[in-house]
């Protein structure tokens, strides 16, 4: 009970401080119910997706699909170098830890079905498209490509990590912001590295519609993340982080 509700005399009649709340309107709640059901069916649509993709998985592994790597080393050498991208950037990353929100299976999946997705459609365009083999400068440029990109993207966050925080008078610690190595010139070091690396994937099939696919989608989830990331940036440093954004570029020097 609330202080002036203790400080009411007894018996008193019930004072009105303004209009009575209007009450919910059952449209309003049948529309929440609605779209709460359609975020449930789109997560089970996406699970099922990731599970039949499993299962195509599981079952080029019973086929023998060692023997496809070993016929195409580029295509072999560029999952091996993502897969430890991935495993590396988990033990660097600065602010991997436990998030009830990341952490839940339908944000994950969320997450990982548009990759998932352009995994497959390279592979989907040469096969059914194209057929035959990609030529082999292909493959070389888009592991060269796609090794470039994780050293960017693996290199800043290993600095990030290592020089976002110093030393106060006190004896603590605070955050900083770091504009030295790689931020010196661009202030997303990670998204231009990531990107790099996955529309390289597309060209070790040799399949440009996956390529443009790739990227429109690539730089579509960058705006996106750099504008989230640069409003919080924005409330931490306040004045030196837009002095920092007037001087430098997003993800590519002198343009953009």
């Amino acid at each position: 009970m609330s202080e002036a509700a203790e400080s009411e005399p007894s018996g008193s009649p019930e004072r009105k401080t303004g209009p009575l709340p209007a009450p919910s309107s059952p449209q309003l709640s049948e529309t929440a119910v609605e779209r709460a059901e359609g975020r449930d069916l789109f997560l089970r649509l996406a699970e099922l997706v990731v599970f039949l993709l499993a299962v195509v998985g599981a079952v080029a592994l019973g086929l023998g699909i060692s023997d496809y790597f070993t016929e195409h080393a580029y295509i072999g050498a560029y999952l091996v170098a993502y897969g430890g991208f991935r495993i590396a950037d988990l033990l660097v990353r600065e602010n991997y830890g436990p998030d009830p929100v990341r952490d839940a299976l339908g944000r994950r999946i969320l997450n990982q079905l548009p990759l998932l997705l352009l995994f497959v459609a390279a592979p989907f365009e040469r096969t059914y498209l194209y057929g035959g083999e990609p030529a082999s400068w292909l493959g070389a440029l888009g592991v060269l490509l796609e090794l470039a990109g994780l050293w960017l993207a693996l290199g800043a966050r290993i600095q990030l990590g290592f020089f976002c925080w110093e030393r106060t008078p006190e004896g603590g610690q605070r955050r900083v912001l770091v504009k030295t190595g790689f931020y010196r010139f661009i202030r997303h070091p990670t998204f231009t590295g990531v990107l790099i690396a996955l529309v390289s994937w597309p060209l070790v099939y040799g399949a440009p519609l996956a390529f443009i696919l790739t990227l429109v989608v690539g730089i579509l989830a960058m705006r996106r993340m750099i504008a989230a990331e640069e409003a919080e940036l924005l409330a931490r440093f306040g004045d030196e982080y837009e002095l920092y954004r007037r001087t430098t570029d997003a993800v590519i020097p002198n343009l953009w």
